[in-house]
Formats: structure tokens, C-alpha cells, sequence
């Protein structure tokens, strides 16, 4: 597969694993402060548009974008679409459409007022995707794009998950030593739980307790003692293992989606180059950074 492709299978995995919450995404959890300025970024776009706007929201996921602009301007027509097959409830007065590539828009020339991405745009095919928004956008229409930047606080936090998921997966091979352990004729229940206990422990000192080299073992061993304590078999507990691994396995994958975008982003004369060749300019370019005043992102406003 190519970037392209691989970038979708593993959003995709994401987002159908999150259909049912609020997930945020790459960012971890106790970032949620974040939201803050990215919401602020947003609402001054908002403001900018006219009243009854019609607006795209490409790679929309959960569709936040279209629930920040919504409690800012309940006027707007607001329409999001992924590439991901299966997506989370859009939010309330919103349309969200799952499986429609940002480089294949399922729409007429013309149809929108504003075009928005946030943390999207950079994952797909620069010099299609500009395409495709100056297509479907309308005469003086605004283009707002919140793209990754790779000196930032989310590729450096996911450089470590990835550190940390390669020491559970591949310097200790937690899955496959667990299963050969509760497989084993001299081993068991007790001696898998143990040994995935004593790699969680060697994980939390190697990375931190709360990292992918403590989470994955220690998921394990509460996977092989719920599965005990329910009367699964060895092999049914060794089941549920490979699905931990497959998680971890995605995981990488988003990862490594996330740094091919953060180099697409970086490549900014390339991004102004697409859209000039559509005739789109960029009117404004401005920071987002997280409470410590680091930048997290870049906010680039074209028409």
C-alpha cells in the first residue's frame, strides 16, 4: 500500500474503534486543555463567515471541528467527510459521510462557502486535495487549515509511544511470550499472569508506568486472569492477546501516518504552491500552542 492507503487503514481501525466515544485522537488525555486554543482558532474563523454558510469539514473524524463551529454559529450548514468507513455519531445538526476521499469529493463545483481541516488536510495528496477544495468551493469562498507542525508537542508525545511500543513489542515480544507461557505444559494461567506482570513492571521502569511498555503487558495480564475467571480456554485467552497486539500494531501505524504528515505540513512552499495553482492565496498564517506557549500547530487561512 501506498501513504495514502496505509494512513486510511489505520484511521479507519481508529475511528471504528472509537465510534461510540470521544476519543482526542492523537493528543493524549490529560492534554485536553489544548482544545482551548484550538477552539479559539476556530471561533475566529467562524466569525468570518457569512450568515447562512455553507461549510466542508474534510477528514472530519469525530466531527469536533463541526461541534466547536456549531456552538459558535448555529446558522451554518455544516458537512464533514472521511476517508474512514465507519465514524462516530455526527455531532447534533450536523452531516457526517464515512468512505469519501478528501481527493475525491462526492460533490458539485460551487457547493461550499468555507472548506476547513483540522489535523486532516496533511494526510492526504497536497496538489489533489487543494484540487479538490478549490473545486467545490465557492466564488470568495475561505479555505482554514490546522495542520501539524513537526517541531510540536504531538509528534515528539508520539515519537515516545512509539519508543515505548517498540520495547513491549519488539525488544521483550510481550504477546508472544505470554501466550507461549499460558500455552506451555509447564506453565498455565498463573505463570502467563506473572510473566506479563513482571514485563509491566520492567516496562514502567524502562518508559513510565503510564506508556505503551507498561499498558500492554499489564492489559495482558488482566486479559489472561478476567479470561481464567470466566472459564476461557488457553486458547480463546490467547485470542484476546493477538487482539492487544493488533491495537499495538495499529497504533504504529497511526504513528507513522502522523510523521508523514507532519513532513507534508513542514513542506509548506508545496501547500502554497497547490493552492496558488487554483487560484487560492493565503490571506494568514497563525500559532496554536498549548499553555506552556509551545506551538503545537499552525492555523493557514487561504481564498
Amino acid at each position: 500500500m501506498n501513504g495514502t492507503q496505509d494512513d486510511a487503514q489505520a484511521w479507519g481501525e481508529f475511528w471504528k474503534a472509537n465510534a461510540g466515544g470521544d476519543s482526542t485522537g492523537c493528543l493524549p488525555d490529560r492534554w485536553a486543555a489544548i482544545e482551548t486554543a484550538q477552539r479559539a482558532a476556530w471561533r475566529g474563523f467562524a466569525e468570518s463567515l457569512a450568515e447562512g454558510a455553507r461549510l466542508l469539514d474534510l477528514a472530519t473524524g469525530d466531527g469536533r471541528v463541526l461541534r466547536w463551529l456549531r456552538a459558535e454559529r448555529g446558522d451554518l450548514s455544516l458537512t464533514g467527510i472521511d476517508r474512514a468507513p465507519e465514524l462516530p455519531p455526527a455531532p447534533e445538526g450536523t452531516t457526517t459521510r464515512g468512505g469519501v476521499a478528501m481527493e475525491d469529493l462526492p460533490f458539485d463545483r460551487g457547493t461550499f462557502d468555507a472548506v476547513t481541516s483540522q489535523f486532516g488536510f496533511e494526510y492526504g495528496d497536497v496538489a489533489a486535495v487543494a484540487g479538490e477544495i478549490a473545486r467545490v468551493l465557492g466564488e470568495s469562498g475561505r479555505v482554514g487549515l490546522m495542520v501539524h507542525r513537526g517541531d510540536g508537542p504531538i509528534l515528539e508525545h508520539n515519537r515516545a509511544r512509539r519508543a515505548a511500543i517498540g520495547w513491549a513489542m519488539e525488544e521483550k515480544a510481550v504477546p508472544a511470550t505470554a501466550i507461549r507461557a499460558l500455552t506451555d505444559p509447564r506453565g498455565g494461567v498463573d505463570a502467563a499472569a506473572q510473566v506479563a506482570a513482571a514485563l509491566a513492571m520492567l516496562g514502567a521502569k524502562a518508559h513510565g508506568r503510564d506508556t505503551p511498555a507498561w499498558e500492554i503487558p499489564e492489559a495482558i495480564r488482566r486479559a489472561i486472569l478476567m479470561g481464567a475467571e470466566r472459564g476461557a480456554d488457553a486458547a480463546a485467552i490467547a485470542a484476546t492477546i493477538e487482539a492487544i497486539s493488533g491495537q499495538a500494531e495499529n497504533e504504529l501505524g497511526r504513528i507513522a501516518s502522523l510523521a508523514r504528515a507532519c513532513d507534508r505540513a513542514d513542506a509548506r512552499e508545496d501547500i502554497l504552491a497547490a493552492f496558488a495553482a487554483h487560484g487560492l492565496t493565503l490571506t494568514g498564517t497563525s500559532t496554536v500552542a498549548e499553555p506552556s506557549g509551545r506551538a503545537l500547530a499552525d492555523f493557514l487561512t487561504f481564498s
